[in-house]
């Protein structure tokens, strides 16, 4: 029985445990389920494979943080279950590897940002050999890199945003994913930057941005936060028809 069980994890370290349910400090912030249970039958099949899927990165710009860690406090799958292990760089295959193997492919999943403080963690607890360096072509594992590859396959159309179909109207999406932007960008851009975008910014936009700010009641904003959301706002939209 050639079975696959794919599930989604919140980090990974480096041993190739995996963190989906908890914290170290003992927080819940997601239920178990029956992810360990499916994980386990994938060992226990003679063909069957474990997939577990996990975001290297949360947050962005300055406050991006790694989600795959040197190790952690709690783990919902433990090492000796490791199998595939999936981010946004791609795939490593943890299945019977030594625990110097993982670190080396699981490093070559990890955002370059990173990799070298990872890498260091490993060295010290004596997991990786003393002069293992970080190949260069592991470095170009960036959000920058990442627009870059998938740019071809999305003015084909692939990738959209929501595969399956949705209800909302292309200007939600769209709307959505710049309201998405600037929220990260105001919380990583110091607040004088933020009061000179306000300052800054068009007083008249002419179409579809015009109808976009109508949508969000910023046509002719009130006070200086609706200024500088409109501010952003703008920019963000700009950005996103490019």
């Amino acid at each position: 029985m050639h079975a696959r069980f794919i599930n989604s994890g919140i980090m990974a370290s480096l041993n190739g445990a995996v963190v989906s349910d908890g914290l170290a400090d003992g927080r819940v912030i997601s239920g178990v389920g029956g992810q360990y249970n499916f994980v386990a039958m994938a060992h226990q099949l003679p063909s069957g494979r474990s997939l577990l899927m996990v975001r290297s990165v949360r947050g962005a710009g300055a406050d991006a943080q790694s989600n795959i860690v040197g190790s952690y406090g709690h783990c919902t799958i433990p090492r000796h279950l490791r199998d595939l292990l999936i981010t946004e760089y791609g795939i490593a295959d943890l299945r019977s590897q030594t625990d110097a193997e993982c670190v080396r492919r699981i490093l070559r999943i990890t955002d370059a940002r990173f990799q070298e403080g990872l890498l260091a963690q490993a060295k010290a607890a004596g997991k990786i050999e003393s002069d293992f360096q970080i190949p260069q072509a592991w470095k170009q594992n960036t959000p920058e890199s990442l627009e870059r590859w998938l740019q071809a396959a999305r003015q084909k159309g692939l990738f959209p945003a929501f595969p399956l179909g949705t209800e909302l109207t292309e200007q939600e999406i769209r709307l959505g994913g710049a309201l998405k932007a600037i929220k990260a960008k105001a919380a990583s851009t110091p607040r004088w930057r933020l009061l000179l975008k306000g300052l800054r910014a068009p007083a008249k936009v002419e179409g579809q941005l015009a109808e976009d700010l109508q949508r969000l009641g910023l046509t002719e904003p009130q006070g200086l936060e609706a200024k500088i959301s409109r501010a952003l706002l703008v920019e963000a939209l700009g950005e996103g028809s490019r």
